[in-house]
C-alpha cells in the first residue's frame, strides 16, 4: 500500500448514490433528520441509518443532538467546497441529472451552497467585487482588499469579527452551473446573511433557491451592477 492521503476512501463515501443524495441535501446549509435524508436518498430509513454511520465516520457529516432528535449535516466548509467543486467537475465533464421542474431556473439564478450564495447572482457578486478591487485573486485563492473592507463594513458586516473566525474570510468556490467561481469562505457567508436579515431574500421551502424580493433585487444589483 502507497503512502499517503488514501482517496480512495473519500471517493467510495460520495460515489454512493444514496450517500450523494444525501449529502446534496445537505448543502442546503441545514441541518436534518435522518428520516429527512432517507427521503432525499429514496431509501428506507434503516438503510439510511448505516449509511449516515459510514459518512459519519469518514468525517464528512456531523451528528447534532436536540432533545431526543438527532440531526445531521456537512461536518464543516471543506466538505461543502468539496462538493461544490465535484458538481462543478461533473458539470464541466456533462455529467448531469436532469430533473425539470419550477425550481430549476430558480437554482440557476441564486442558491444556497452550505453557507453561502451562489447561482448567477453568487458569481455576479464576486465578478462586482473583484472588477472595484475590493476583492483580489490569485489562481484559486482570494483575499479581501483595504478598499473591500470599507465596503464591507458599509453593508454593515463586522469585518474584524469575520478576520478573527479560523477560517479564510474569503474563498473561491466553483460553481457547477455557471462553471465559474463564486465567493465563498466567512464573508460569503455573512453576505448571505445579510441578504436575509435586511429582508432582501429568503430561502425556498424544501430547496437551496434563494428567492429574492423585487426590491431585494433591486437593492442587490445596484450593489454589485
Amino acid at each position: 500500500m502507497k503512502e499517503g492521503p488514501d482517496i480512495s476512501q473519500i471517493g467510495a463515501l460520495i460515489g454512493d448514490p444514496a450517500r450523494a443524495n444525501m449529502l446534496t441535501a445537505l448543502m442546503g446549509g441545514q441541518a436534518l433528520t435522518a428520516t429527512e435524508l432517507a427521503g432525499a436518498a429514496g431509501i428506507t430509513l434503516q438503510t439510511a441509518s448505516s449509511h449516515l454511520s459510514k459518512l459519519e465516520a469518514g468525517a464528512l457529516i456531523a451528528q447534532r443532538k436536540q432533545g431526543r432528535h438527532r440531526y445531521f449535516a456537512l461536518a464543516d466548509d471543506e466538505v461543502g467546497l468539496l462538493l461544490e467543486n465535484i458538481m462543478g467537475f461533473a458539470a464541466n465533464r456533462g455529467h448531469l441529472r436532469t430533473r425539470p421542474g419550477p425550481k430549476d431556473p430558480a437554482l440557476r439564478k441564486a442558491r444556497v451552497c452550505y453557507n453561502h450564495l451562489a447561482g448567477d447572482f453568487g458569481v455576479r457578486m464576486l465578478d462586482r467585487l473583484v472588477a472595484d478591487g475590493d476583492v483580489t485573486l490569485d489562481g484559486d485563492d482570494a483575499a479581501l482588499t483595504q478598499r473591500g473592507e470599507a465596503r464591507i463594513a458599509a453593508i454593515g458586516i463586522d469585518v474584524p469579527a469575520l478576520r478573527a473566525q479560523r477560517r479564510p474570510v474569503c474563498r473561491t468556490c466553483l460553481d457547477w452551473s455557471e462553471r465559474r467561481s463564486h465567493l465563498a469562505g466567512s464573508l460569503g457567508e455573512a453576505l448571505l446573511g445579510r441578504f436575509i436579515a435586511d429582508g432582501w431574500a429568503k430561502r425556498e421551502k424544501d430547496s437551496r433557491a434563494i428567492r429574492f424580493t423585487a426590491e431585494g433585487e433591486r437593492r442587490f444589483v445596484a450593489l454589485f451592477p
